[in-house]
């Protein structure tokens, strides 16, 4: 499997078919963007569990931007959607168990009906945990139990950035499922409670930009971010800056 090391990051750039669903063992599979590259250099914790995934991916094109310039090397983009249907869709075909982690009952209850009609050969489970900044001991054990019980071959978690990149490599050991697959927003799209960007506007390379017109304030909130990227990428070119 070809992976591509940049900004300290060893980021999967191959199709997503070489990847096994159930090879023994939890594997992670997280995603990376200017974004998430932001949160990282403020938060070590999220910044270690962003190195220790299994799969990083490519989220957006954007974060390619430090491997083109620095490396002179692309990376393959296999962003949430992406990777949302291309398991899902592949585990329909042999049939399996999938288990959604996160959001709201109404949103999961929307995931399952979905799941029913368009993928017949799944068996589907969901768990929303509570609303809080902090998961306690007693809520990570239900969660964990609950996952276990129903020994998913999928486990997809929705915890918005950097909360299930940090639950899905602190757990994963405790975990009796094949994949562990962190998509955030993609819950809402699939549920229908958020209006998905058509497929044409990522490949055109401006699914950002449409989603600033849908939904402004998560623009506001990563703009910072963002741009610390950009910056980072370009004194790191001119020679100064290392990254750690």
């Amino acid at each position: 499997m070809n992976k591509i090391s940049t900004l300290g990051f060893n980021v999967f750039s191959d199709d997503l078919s070489k990847i096994s669903i159930n090879s023994g063992g939890s594997k992670v599979i997280n995603t990376i963007s200017p974004n998430s590259y932001g949160i990282s250099t403020k938060d070590s914790e999220f910044r270690s569990a962003l190195r220790a995934t299994d799969y990083l991916v490519l989220d957006g094109v954007y974060f390619a931007f430090s491997s083109l310039l620095l490396q002179g090397k692309n990376i393959k983009r296999n962003q949430g959607p992406d990777v949302f249907y291309h398991f899902i869709s592949r585990l329909n075909e042999k049939g399996g168990k999938v288990f959604f982690l996160g959001s709201t009952e109404k949103t999961l209850q929307k995931i399952r009906d979905r799941a029913r009609d368009e993928y017949p050969n799944l068996i589907v489970e969901a768990y929303s945990p509570p609303f809080k900044p902090e998961f306690s001991e007693e809520d990570n054990l239900e969660m964990v139990a609950r996952i276990n019980a129903f020994q998913p071959d999928i486990l997809f978690v929705g915890m918005t950035c950097p909360k299930q990149e940090k639950w899905t490599i602190k757990h994963k050991n405790e975990l009796n499922s094949g994949l562990i697959v962190a998509i955030g927003n993609v819950f809402d799209w699939f549920a229908g409670t958020q209006k998905p960007i058509h497929p044409i506007w990522f490949k055109l390379r401006v699914g950002w930009l449409v989603r600033i017109f849908i939904r402004p304030e998560i623009f506001r909130r990563n703009i910072g971010n963002q741009m610390l990227f950009f910056w980072h990428v370009i004194l790191i070119f001119l020679k100064l800056k290392k990254y750690d």
